[in-house]
C-alpha cells in the first residue's frame, strides 16, 4: 500500500503518507474491537474531504432496529488511507515549482533537504502494518456474522461529493440514536440475539456512550495533523527557496568564471569563439519578419510570448521581473507603453541590454545606465507615434542578456483601456485593441494574460478579449498580479482560488499563476521585490491554507513555465514556417523570371547606390563645358533677367529727355543706382540658375541614352531639387561683382568699329524683340485684323472695337507729332475721346490712357530702331566728337555698349566662380543629400517604386528569412 514511485518527489510523499499510517495504527492498536474502529473512523471521515465516494460496502455497526450503516473494516481503513494519501497531489503540485530544474540537479541538492532521520523511530514497520491488516479483517468477519442482513440506507447511496457535509451530520445523528437505544433497550435486544452477540452489543453501546469525548480528542488530533501539513508545506517552500538561492549562487560563480576566462583570453578573441546563441538566432528571424511584413500578416506564424493586460495591471512589471531589471519607463496611472516592445531574453555572463539598431550596451547593474535605458525606450516610443496618435504599430526591438534568464521572446503591448482621456487621440481604445488582436491572432503566439488581483474581476477587459482570440485556452497563460493587495482587501480567499482554478473568468488557460511584483515603490530593486515576494508567499494565509499550490506562485515559476511552453511551440512550428517561406521564394523567383528576364534582382538599397553613381557622374560632366559655352549661357540668362528693367527703368526715361547731356546724366544715375542695389544679387541668381539649367540638361541627355533606366528618374530629380534648394552662392561673390560692374558701366568710350557695330546690332536686336512683344500686346487689345477676320472667321469683341477706334485716333496724334513725349495732356485725351464719340464709340479718359501706353511704346521703339540704323555709319563721327554736328545722336548705342560690356565682364566672373567653386560645392551638397536619403528608408520607398522594386525587395527578404530559419533549425536540432 505504501510502496511509492521512485523519483524526485518520492521522499516528500512518503513522509506524509507514513505519518498518517502511524496515526491510524496507534488508534487501532489500543483497542482491537469493532467499537473503537467505529470511534476512529468517524472523525477520520469528517477530517478528510478527499474521501468523496462512499459507494460499495460500508462499515456495518450493529444496532437493534436502527439501520445504522456498516461495511468491512478493512475496506474502510483502506479507503481512509487512500484519502489520506491524496494529499500527495498537493505536495506534487508544490514540488512542480522547481520541477524542470530539480530533475537535472536532484543528486546535487538532495543533501540540502531537511534531515529526516528523526522519523525512523516513530514510523511503523511492515510487520506492524500486516498485524493491523489481519486484525481489521477479523473484525470485519465478526461484524458480518453478527448482522448478516443489515443493508445501507438507500438515501446514502444518492449522496455525492457535494453532499459530504450532510453525510457527516447524518452519521452523527444516527450515532447518537444508537447510543440512546443501546442504553434504553438493552434488555429487549438481548432476547433477539444470542448471548455472545448480546454481549458484543452491550460493549458497543458502552463504546458509543464514550464517543462524544473521543470525537473531541480526534478533532484535536486532526487539527494537529493540519498543522503538520502546513508545516510541511512551509518546509517545502523553504527547500524550494533554498534551491533557488543555491542556483543563483552557482550562476554568479559561473558569471565570474566566464568573466575571468574572457579577460584572460582577451575580449576580442573570446567573442569570436563564442557562437551565436539559439535565442539570438531566433530573435534575428523575428526581426527580419517584422521588417518583411510590418502589418503582421498571417504569413508570420512563429511563436512569441504576447504580454496583454489592462492598463496599470502590472504587465510591464511582470516582464521586468522576468528580465530581472527595471528597463521600462515608469508612470503613475498614465499610459507608458505606447508601442509594441519586443524583448529577447537570453543567458549571458553580463547583465546587459541593447537595441536592435544600436551598438551601445547598457549595463543593467548600474542605476545610472538603467535610467538612460528607460529614457531611450520612452524616446523611441514617442518618436514612433506620429500624426497626433497615441499608440503606434512600430516595433521597438531590444535584447536583454544576463545570468539565469530564461530564453524566450516577449512582446509587451500597450495596456487595454476602457476610457479615452482628453490628451489621447479619439481612436486610441480601438487602436490598442487592434494591435493586441493582430499579435494574438498568430495561431502560435503564447498569450500571457495579466490580470490585476487587487481590483474586482468584473472590471477586467483583457479576459474577454483573450477568450475571443483563444477560446480553447490552448496557448494562454493566466497571471494574477498584486496578490498581496488581493489578500489584504478580500475577505473571501475562495475567490482567489476560483480565479487560479480557472472557474471565475470566462476564459481557459494552460496554467494559472499568482505573482507579486513589488510594494508599489518604483524605486525598489528587482532583488528587493523578489525578497518581498518570497516572504509574502512564505507567510500568506491563503497559501498556507492550500488555496494556492506552490507551483502557481512566484515570477520565477512563471518564467520557467512560459519558457518551457515557448520552446515547445517553437519546436513544433518552426519547420512549417520554413516550408512556407520556401514555397513563397519559389513563387517570387518564377514571377521575376517571367516579367523581368535578363535583369538583375536589385533591391532598393542596391538601386539607390546605382543611382548615386549616375548622379555624381553627371556632376563631373559639368567640367566638360568649355568657358565659351558657360559665358554664352550666362550672358543670355543675364540679358533675359535685365531686359525689362533696362528698357522700363533706364532706357525709356533717359530717351524721353530733350538733349544728349540730359540723356547721359539720367542714364548714369539710373545705372549707378541699379549697380549698387539690385544688379549684383540678380547676377548671382543668374549664375546659380544657369548652373542648375546646365546640370539638368545633362540629366535630360542621359534620359535619351539607350542604357537609360527610368526607375531612377524620380530619385534623381528629387536629389537635384533638394541640393539646389540648399545651395547658397558665396556671399562675397556679390561684392566682387558690384565693383567690376560699376567700373564697366562708367566707361563710355567705344574703342573700335567692331565694338560699335556689335553695340548697334545689340541695340537693334533688343529693340526688335521688344517691338515684337509690344505689337503682340496691341493685337490682343484691338482684336483680329480685317484679313484675319476674312480668312480665319474670327471677329473682335466690343471692347476690342473700342480699342481699335481709340488706337487709330492715337496713331493720328503721333503722326502729327513724331517726337511726342511719352505722356498725353488733358486736351489731347479729350480730343481723342470726342473723336471716338463722333465715330459712335463712347469711352472715358482712363480707357484712352490705357490704350496710349502700348501705342506710344511701339512708336518709340520704331523710332529707336531707325536711329540704330542711322548710327551704324556714325562711328567715325562719334570717335571725333562730331555726331551732334551731323545731326545724329548715338547716345543709345553708347548706353547699350556699356550694358553689353558689363554683361560680358559679369558672365566671365560668374563662369570662373561656377567652374572653380560652385560646381564643387554643388557636388558636395548632392553627396550630402544622397547620404541622407541613403539612411531614410521611407524616402527610398517613396522615390523608388514599381513592381520590379517591390518584387526584388520581397525576394531578397524571403531569401534572408529562409536562410536564417534553416540556420536556426539546424542549431535547434543540434541542441536536441
Amino acid at each position: 500500500m505504501f510502496k511509492l514511485r521512485k523519483g524526485r518527489f518520492g521522499f516528500a510523499v512518503r513522509v506524509i503518507a507514513v505519518s498518517h499510517t502511524r496515526w491510524v495504527r496507534q488508534k487501532l492498536s489500543s483497542q482491537h474491537d469493532h467499537q473503537h474502529v467505529r470511534t476512529v473512523i468517524a472523525p477520520v471521515l469528517r477530517q478528510y474531504s478527499s474521501l468523496h465516494c462512499l459507494q460499495g460496502d460500508l462499515l456495518r455497526v450493529s444496532g437493534p432496529n436502527y439501520g445504522i450503516p456498516s461495511r468491512g473494516i478493512g475496506m474502510v481503513i483502506a479507503r481512509v488511507l487512500r484519502g489520506a494519501l491524496k494529499i500527495r497531489y498537493l505536495l506534487l503540485g508544490g514540488s512542480i515549482a522547481g520541477g524542470s530544474a530539480l530533475a537535472k540537479t536532484y543528486e546535487q541538492w538532495r543533501d540540502a533537504l531537511p534531515d529526516a532521520k528523526f522519523l525512523e523511530g516513530i514510523l511503523p514497520s511492515q510487520e506492524d502494518l500486516d498485524s493491523i491488516r489481519t486484525s481489521l479483517i477479523s473484525y470485519r468477519d465478526k461484524i458480518k456474522e453478527a448482522v448478516p442482513d443489515f443493508t445501507l440506507d438507500p438515501k446514502l447511496k444518492e449522496l455525492g461529493e457535494s453532499h459530504y457535509d450532510q453525510l457527516v451530520l447524518w452519521f452523527k445523528e444516527r450515532l447518537d440514536d444508537a447510543i440512546r437505544a443501546a442504553e434504553e433497550e438493552k434488555a429487549e435486544n438481548a432476547a433477539v440475539f444470542s448471548d455472545d452477540f448480546s454481549s458484543d452489543l452491550t460493549q458497543n453501546a458502552i463504546s458509543f456512550s464514550a464517543m462524544g469525548s473521543a470525537a473531541e480528542r480526534e478533532r484535536e488530533k486532526a487539527e494537529t495533523i493540519r498543522e503538520k501539513y502546513e508545516s510541511l508545506q512551509e518546509e517545502l517552500m523553504e527547500v524550494q527557496l533554498k534551491y533557488q538561492k543555491e542556483v543563483e549562487r552557482l550562476e554568479k560563480e559561473n558569471k565570474e568564471l566566464r568573466k575571468s576566462l574572457m579577460l584572460k583570453a582577451g575580449d576580442t578573441t573570446a567573442r569570436k569563439k563564442i557562437k551565436k546563441s539559439l535565442i539570438d538566432m531566433y530573435s534575428e528571424v523575428l526581426d527580419e519578419l517584422c521588417d518583411y511584413d510590418s502589418s503582421y500578416d498571417t504569413q508570420d506564424h512563429l511563436p512569441r510570448v504576447v504580454v496583454v493586460g489592462d492598463q496599470s495591471s502590472g504587465k510591464t512589471s511582470v516582464l521586468e521581473m522576468v528580465a530581472q531589471a527595471r528597463i521600462f519607463p515608469r508612470g503613475a496611472g498614465e499610459m507608458m507603453t505606447r508601442a509594441p516592445v519586443m524583448v529577447t531574453l537570453s543567458e549571458g555572463p553580463y547583465h546587459i541590454s541593447s537595441f536592435k539598431d544600436s551598438t551601445r550596451e547598457f549595463d543593467l547593474t548600474k542605476e545610472s545606465e538603467l535610467a538612460e535605458l528607460r529614457k531611450e525606450v520612452e524616446l523611441r516610443m514617442r518618436n514612433s507615434v506620429r500624426s497626433g496618435r497615441t499608440v503606434s504599430h512600430e516595433v521597438i526591438s531590444m535584447t536583454v542578456k544576463g545570468p539565469g534568464l530564461q530564453r524566450m521572446v516577449l512582446v509587451d503591448l500597450p495596456g487595454i483601456i476602457s476610457t479615452v482621456t482628453t490628451d489621447m487621440a479619439t481612436d486610441t481604445r480601438e487602436a490598442i485593441r487592434a494591435i493586441s488582436q493582430q499579435y494574438m491572432s498568430n495561431p502560435n503566439a503564447i498569450i500571457l494574460c495579466i490580470q490585476d488581483g487587487s481590483v474586482d474581476a468584473e472590471r477586467s477587459n483583457v479576459t474577454d478579449l483573450v477568450s475571443q482570440m483563444d477560446p480553447q485556452g490552448k496557448r494562454t497563460i493566466f497571471v494574477l498580479t498584486k496578490v498581496d493587495l488581493a489578500e489584504e482587501n478580500l475577505t473571501n480567499p475562495d475567490r482567489i482560488r476560483k480565479i487560479l482554478a480557472g472557474k471565475l473568468f470566462p476564459m481557459r488557460a494552460l496554467g494559472y499563476f499568482a505573482v507579486v511584483t513589488g510594494k508599489g515603490n518604483q524605486e525598489d530593486s528587482i532583488q528587493a521585490i523578489k525578497d518581498y515576494e518570497e516572504a509574502f508567499f512564505r507567510s500568506s494565509r491563503i497559501f498556507k491554507g492550500g488555496v494556492i499550490n506552490s507551483h502557481q506562485c512566484t515570477t520565477r515559476n512563471l518564467s520557467l513555465a512560459v519558457s518551457e511552453c515557448f520552446w515547445k511551440m517553437v519546436r513544433d512550428t518552426v519547420e512549417q514556417q520554413a516550408d512556407a517561406f520556401k514555397a513563397t521564394r519559389f513563387n517570387l523567383e518564377t514571377e521575376w523570371k517571367n516579367n523581368f528576364p535578363r535583369t538583375r534582382e536589385l533591391d532598393r538599397d542596391e538601386l539607390f547606390e546605382k543611382a548615386r553613381g549616375d548622379i555624381l557622374d553627371e556632376v563631373v560632366n559639368l567640367s566638360q563645358l568649355s568657358p565659351k559655352q558657360w559665358e554664352d549661357a550666362l550672358s543670355k540668362k543675364l540679358w533675359d533677367k535685365m531686359v525689362t528693367y533696362i528698357f522700363e527703368n533706364i532706357y525709356l526715361p533717359a530717351a524721353q529727355t530733350e538733349n544728349s547731356g540730359t540723356f547721359n546724366t539720367t542714364a548714369d544715375i539710373k545705372l549707378k543706382q541699379w549697380a549698387d542695389q539690385m544688379l549684383p544679387k540678380k547676377c548671382v541668381e543668374v549664375g546659380w540658375e544657369t548652373l542648375e539649367d546646365e546640370f539638368r540638361k545633362f540629366m535630360e541627355c542621359a534620359k535619351n541614352s539607350k542604357d537609360h533606366d527610368n526607375i531612377f528618374d524620380n530619385l534623381k530629380a528629387c536629389v537635384v531639387d533638394e541640393a539646389m534648394r540648399r545651395h547658397q552662392w558665396e556671399d562675397k561673390a556679390a561684392d566682387v561683382l558690384r565693383v567690376i560692374q560699376l567700373n564697366a558701366l562708367e566707361d563710355r568710350s567705344v574703342n573700335d568699329k567692331q565694338q560699335w557695330d556689335a553695340a548697334c546690332k545689340f541695340l537693334e536686336d533688343s529693340v526688335k524683340e521688344k517691338l515684337q512683344s509690344t505689337e503682340g500686346t496691341l493685337r490682343e487689345m484691338v482684336g483680329p485684323s480685317t484679313k484675319e477676320q476674312w480668312v480665319y472667321w474670327c471677329y473682335p469683341s466690343e471692347d476690342q472695337k473700342k480699342r481699335a477706334a481709340v488706337k487709330a485716333e492715337l496713331e493720328k496724334l503721333l503722326i502729327s507729332d513724331y517726337t511726342h513725349k511719352n505722356t498725353l495732356s488733358y486736351d489731347e485725351v479729350t480730343t481723342v475721346r470726342k473723336n471716338s464719340q463722333n465715330q459712335g464709340v463712347d469711352v472715358d479718359n482712363e480707357f484712352v490712357r490705357e490704350t496710349w501706353h502700348p501705342v506710344y511704346r511701339r512708336h518709340f521703339l520704331r523710332r529707336a530702331l531707325a536711329k540704330a540704323y542711322d548710327c551704324r555709319k556714325a562711328f567715325y563721327a562719334y570717335h571725333q566728337g562730331l555726331e551732334g554736328e551731323l545731326g545724329v545722336e548715338c547716345n543709345d548705342i553708347v548706353l547699350f555698349w556699356r550694358i553689353q560690356q558689363m554683361i560680358k565682364i559679369t558672365a566671365n566672373a560668374l563662369r570662373q566662380q561656377v567652374m572653380n567653386r560652385e560646381a564643387r560645392r554643388l557636388e558636395k551638397e548632392i553627396k550630402e543629400v544622397l547620404e541622407e536619403y541613403g539612411c531614410d528608408r521611407e524616402k527610398k520607398e517613396q522615390l523608388l517604386t514599381g513592381r520590379r522594386v517591390m518584387l526584388a525587395e520581397e525576394l531578397k527578404r524571403v531569401r534572408q528569412i529562409q536562410e536564417k530559419l534553416e540556420e536556426f533549425i539546424y542549431a535547434l536540432n543540434a541542441e536536441k
